[in-house]
């Protein structure tokens, strides 16, 4: 059965000893049992890895790497999509005594540039032809790094500096996985978190932070060694590294890893994994397929639908002792079979855990996923903390909230509510910058979210950010991602930013969704290819009556008043989004200043 327990094949932080240790543990307890899936392309065919073929390609990382002559604590870069090479290196690296640099692979070259330096890499290990040509535009400013190694054969011209491998010329043909020995407290990772304002700041966290940060995770979910996971976050975000990838070790579960997000829908019914983990954008864009889809429904089958949805939720309140049994609920089965059982199949059918984190959950789409029956559990917490502070137990689940803490983890409220944490996962500070570090971490080893928050019945509620609050000119203040949130729970919209700090009233920039678009300007007799048309008064108009209806729950002054739409998306590679695709609220002020000041003409 799923998720049944077997405590004798965990693997405790003690017997790790460090997080390479906890690979070399892992590999010597279950050899024969499967470690990580992927998608041969060249086979056209999903292929399976056991433990003992894991260590064996470790190995070969770990003799090449100790080939390059690099000492204790040199710093050394992956750039990958998510799949068993990027574990392989990563486990070689560490036990070589190495600090791994992930990159994400859709971040700006002059992103990565910047990182690479400022860790002074020594070696950087990229995917192929693809990774290679985005750093075309750097190339000549990574003279400092001695090797490059790709998986891939690419195409290059010129003199290569510095010189390039590919890994089957790279890797020896045999090797002995061996064991490290390296103290726990000693520098694991520099991890850059993705700012949305500034350069990225380079989060140090140890051997420790993170095995003690996913051993204390896997208390709070009963999970065991049949779990498959399918991974699809970025392996560079915290989240899916901890939990995604060192937590199934410590299990001696299996990882399936996702082609492409394109391709999840399929992936889910192919790999059908029991848990996933991901951020809210995946279940938001869900969501609002689902509701395009009950648009060309029949009445009868929206009905349904709701129903389904409203019975459900009042099952989830039921289940968690906060709500009273109710006579309908003898509906569920039948509901069940007709609708919601449907919608669950098409995530696999054995999903019993789906952690979100990285950002806060839209309580509408929470509602709809929980009253289908999917067991949702959201959590917190930051790259500086390993990444889990927090996260909802099934049996425990308020969806409004964080969740309850890991153990060892402390918290108290400091000035303007603001969540301030101390544990084992907090950081070692900040790579080559004490006064960010300083900023962060008081005296007294308490870090400063910088989010503000409380705790009540145990749970931690997130109630906004400190630096996140934009004050009108009449001195009133508005959260403009909560605004955001729900704007973008209508499936007009796939992007929004609000905009309003020291100003008369509340505007709006918005990105249109495609398909929406499309179908809204059909019904104008509008043009859906001309850029311009989103622009008309007619749209202006629907969109400000739509934007309207979601922040009906917002106070009187929180209403937008102007809006400016198109159609091309903000992305990573315009400079626009953080590879965690949050809004580079200043990158996008910047570049739409003269739009913005237009919206304003005349107040």
């Amino acid at each position: 059965m799923l998720g049944k327990s077997r405590p004798e094949t965990h693997i405790t932080p003690a017997e790790a000893e460090n997080l390479s240790g906890l690979f070399f543990e892992r590999v010597q307890r279950t050899p024969d049992r499967p470690a990580y899936r992927y998608y041969d392309a060249a086979r056209e065919n999903w292929e399976t890895l056991s433990w003992r073929e894991a260590g064996n390609l470790a190995a070969r990382w770990q003799a090449a790497l100790a080939g390059e002559k690099l000492q204790p604590g040199d710093r050394v870069a992956l750039m990958l999509q998510n799949c068993p090479e990027w574990v392989m290196f990563d486990q070689a690296a560490l036990a070589n005594g190495l600090v791994v640099v992930p990159l994400y692979t859709q971040d700006r070259a002059e992103n990565v540039a910047y990182i690479l330096k400022d860790a002074n890499v020594k070696l950087l290990l990229l995917g192929g032809q693809e990774h290679w040509d985005a750093l075309q535009p750097v190339h000549a400013q990574l003279g400092f790094i001695k090797r490059i190694v790709t998986l891939e054969h690419v195409d290059t011209v010129g003199d290569l500096d510095p010189p390039l491998v590919s890994a089957g010329a790279w890797l020896p043909d045999d090797a002995q996985l061996q064991r490290s020995r390296i103290e726990p407290d000693t520098l694991a990772t520099i991890v850059y978190t993705s700012g949305t304002t500034g350069r990225p700041k380079g989060v140090m966290l140890s051997h420790t932070n993170i095995l003690w940060n996913a051993a204390r995770s896997l208390q709070m979910v009963k999970c065991g060694d049949d779990e498959v996971f399918l991974s699809f976050l970025p392996l560079s975000h915290m989240l899916e590294r901890t939990a995604g990838y060192y937590l199934p070790i410590i299990l001696g579960a299996t990882v399936a890893y996702n082609r492409s997000i394109p391709q999840l829908a399929e992936d889910l019914l192919v790999i059908r994994p029991s848990i996933i983990i991901s951020v809210p954008r995946i279940f938001e864009r869900v969501y609002n397929k689902i509701q395009l889809g009950l648009e060309d429904k029949s009445p009868l089958a929206r009905k349904l639908f709701a129903l389904a949805v409203e019975v459900g939720w009042t099952r989830f309140l039921y289940q968690q002792g906060r709500g009273r049994w109710h006579p309908r609920l003898l509906l569920w089965p039948l509901l069940k079979a007709l609708v919601a059982g449907k919608v669950v199949a098409k995530l696999g059918g054995r999903l019993h855990i789906a952690v979100v984190g990285g950002a806060p959950l839209p309580g509408g789409v929470a509602r709809l996923f929980l009253g289908l029956g999917l067991p949702l559990i959201q959590g917190y917490g930051l790259t500086e903390t390993g990444p889990v502070i927090s996260v909802n137990r099934i049996e425990d689940n308020d969806p409004a909230s964080a969740g309850c803490l890991l153990q060892d983890v402390e918290v108290r409220i400091g000035e303007q509510d603001e969540l301030l944490v101390r544990s084992p996962g907090v950081m070692l500070g900040y790579w080559n910058n004490d006064s960010a570090t300083l900023d962060m971490i008081d005296s007294d080893g308490w870090l400063h979210t910088g989010d503000k928050g409380c705790l009540r019945d145990g749970h931690i509620y997130i109630t906004g950010r400190l630096k996140e609050i934009l004050v009108l000119a009449n001195g009133e203040k508005v959260p403009p991602a909560d605004m955001e949130m729900a704007i973008c729970m209508d499936s007009l919209f796939e992007q929004v930013m609000v905009i309003g700090d020291n100003r008369p009233y509340l505007s709006a920039l918005a990105v249109l969704n495609p398909e929406q678009w499309r179908t809204l300007a059909s019904g104008l007799r509008l043009d859906p290819d001309d850029p311009h048309a989103c622009q008309h008064r007619q749209i202006n108009e629907i969109v400000r009556e739509r934007i309207a209806k979601r922040l009906g729950s917002f106070p009187g002054y929180a209403q937008i008043r102007a809006v400016h739409c198109q159609l091309q998306p903000w992305s990573i590679e315009d400079g626009l989004m953080t590879p965690t695709l949050k809004l580079k609220r200043e990158q996008i002020y910047r570049r739409y200043q003269d739009v913005i000041e237009q919206l304003y003409a005349g107040h």
